[in-house]
């Protein structure tokens, strides 16, 4: 056993802990198919969105994880549930009244509004692909259509079919009487209208493999369930995916831990084992409360994407899966910030004595151990991000103008990694800070101690490093009256950058620049706006 495989035996990481859980599952042997199956899931009734990222990244840690601690192969099949029929029409997407005119069609068969694919589901399927192919994921792409259609579940629908009884007693106590009463698990494809059909079954020849149902007009029409004359309530039907693809692991919300133990019920119906399976907390907007597509209350993948990193991201779906975590964009800074810190950690650490430490870092785990990149950027994105705030930045050319001095000979060319943070500041600041800014005047004491702050600048050498900066700043403050630190630089904060939060004074001085620090004093002390300051590094 090498000690790669040692370590993960021990170690503590959720992703290890899953992975050893579905080892025991497996009674830790390679399953007859020759490989380990993990499933995700996609609605393509609408764009994927952040939960499908998560949903994604979680189960490939564990992936990584169950590979490493047993060596054997696996895959990772995305699957898309685009023969469902339309129930609504998505207010974000083109072409509503084209839509509204297909409802209750599969996806897969609904023209695609943005004119761009065959139809809806594929366009949102490629979006879904070039989505997870922006990430880099390994992943098989499977449409519920196609293997409804070519036959792939043929035999699994029959199971069904002969299970029928079995698996409504299953499924009736959970709906209303009204529902009983006409609850199939089967859903038959109108050959006229081709609508998926939610109606009674008249009868039923598992013989033959049909079922016998009223058309709208009336009419009986007895249809096979295979070959796509059929699909399965949606209950039914993640059960009898499990067991037509011989899925092992599969994750979920908790909105959907009932829905998982009726499936599981169904799988051993079906006489076969369900998956080994993780539930996972719903994310929680700013006010503690579910986010919900249709309120549009959470961030959207885009809009962490417009101001964070990837990486950053995927450090955020690492983090505590089993806990609610609120999702807005105040902790995208902090996320940002916290992965560089955990890749310095991961680059430092030496890969043969540190490897239950590199186990647990969540490096490891958003990159399977091998990131493309080792050495964290030079400057923290909260200290750009002050940056911005104190030179009003319109753009990243700005920035730049102070980090070339603080850093000599640093360029975006030569540090594209810090390049990508400059832009995310810039943009953060104009969007999400600058909109808020308040400037605090100074009280009179804060006056007095400010205008000493500014001397006490004047009277440094040009080059003090930020350690003699941090030091000045205290001694001022201590020397005019403000006894407790975190009052002045409270005061520092509100009265300069126009926050009640901030960076290490003596750092950002350090890289911001002593004379504009005094510049910045100077109009607070005056009366003036801090940001109608100095823009641009003093020569």
């Amino acid at each position: 056993m090498t000690a790669l495989r040692a370590a993960a035996e021990q170690a503590r990481a959720w992703p290890f802990a899953e992975a050893r859980r579905l080892a025991a599952r497996l009674g830790n042997q390679l399953p007859e198919k020759g490989y380990v199956l993990f499933e995700t899931g996609f609605g393509p009734s609408g764009l994927p969105h952040i939960g499908t990222f998560g949903e994604v990244a979680r189960t490939t840690m564990v992936r990584r994880a169950f590979e490493t601690l047993t060596g054997m192969p696996t895959r990772l099949i995305a699957f898309s549930d685009d023969m469902d029929g339309l129930r609504s029409v998505p207010t974000n997407v083109p072409g509503q009244p084209m839509l509204a005119e297909h409802l209750g069609r599969p996806l897969s068969d609904i023209p695609d509004p943005f004119g761009e694919h065959d139809s809806f589901a594929d366009h949102n399927n490629a979006q879904l692909c070039a989505f997870l192919d922006r990430f880099g994921f390994d992943y098989e792409f499977r449409s519920s259509t196609q293997c409804y259609r070519s036959g792939a579940f043929d035999e699994t629908l029959l199971r069904v079919l002969r299970q029928y009884d079995d698996i409504t007693e299953i499924i009736l106590p959970t709906l209303g009487r009204e529902r009983r009463a006409t609850y199939s698990p089967f859903l038959p494809v109108c050959p006229k209208t081709g609508r998926v059909l939610q109606v009674p079954v008249l009868a039923r020849n598992p013989e033959a493999g049909t079922i016998t149902y009223r058309d709208d007009d009336g009419t009986e029409i007895e249809t096979p369930v295979t070959g796509g004359h059929c699909k399965l309530q949606w209950k039914p039907d993640w059960a009898m995916r499990w067991v037509a693809l011989d899925v092992d692991y599969e994750m979920n919300g908790k909105d959907l831990i009932s829905s998982y133990e009726l499936g599981a019920r169904i799988a051993r119906v079906l006489g076969a084992r369900p998956p080994a399976n993780m539930t996972y907390e719903l994310f929680l907007d700013e006010r503690g409360e579910k986010i919900s597509k249709k309120i549009g209350n959470g961030l959207t993948l885009e809009e962490w994407l417009a101001y964070g990193t990837e990486d950053s991201l995927s450090l955020f779906m690492y983090h505590q899966p089993g806990r609610a975590k609120r999702l807005h964009f105040d902790v995208i800074p902090r996320h940002v910030d916290d992965y560089e810190r955990h890749l310095k950690q991961f680059a430092d650490g030496d890969p043969d004595a540190d490897v239950a430490k590199l186990l647990e870092n969540p490096v490891w785990h958003i990159h399977g151990g091998r990131p493309a990149r080792t050495e964290p950027v030079p400057l923290t994105f909260g200290m750009l991000l002050n940056l911005a705030s104190a030179c009003n930045a319109e753009d990243a050319s700005v920035l730049w103008g102070f980090i070339a001095r603080y850093l000599p000979g640093a360029a975006p060319a030569t540090e594209p990694a810090l390049d990508q943070l400059v832009g995310l500041a810039v943009r953060y600041y104009q969007d999400r800070v600058r909109p808020h800014k308040h400037y605090r005047p100074a009280t009179a004491p804060e006056r007095t101690a400010l205008l000493a702050l500014a001397a006490a600048l004047r009277a440094l050498p040009p080059d003090a490093d930020s350690e003699t900066l941090q030091g000045t700043i205290f001694e001022v403050g201590r020397a005019n009256g403000f006894d407790e630190p975190k009052i002045w630089f409270r005061a520092l904060y509100e009265t300069l950058l126009g926050q009640s939060r901030g960076p290490r004074m003596g750092s950002f001085i350090a890289l911001y620049g002593m004379a504009e620090t005094v510049t910045l004093i100077e109009a607070v002390t005056a009366g003036r706006r801090p940001a109608d300051a100095a823009a641009t590094p003093a020569s």
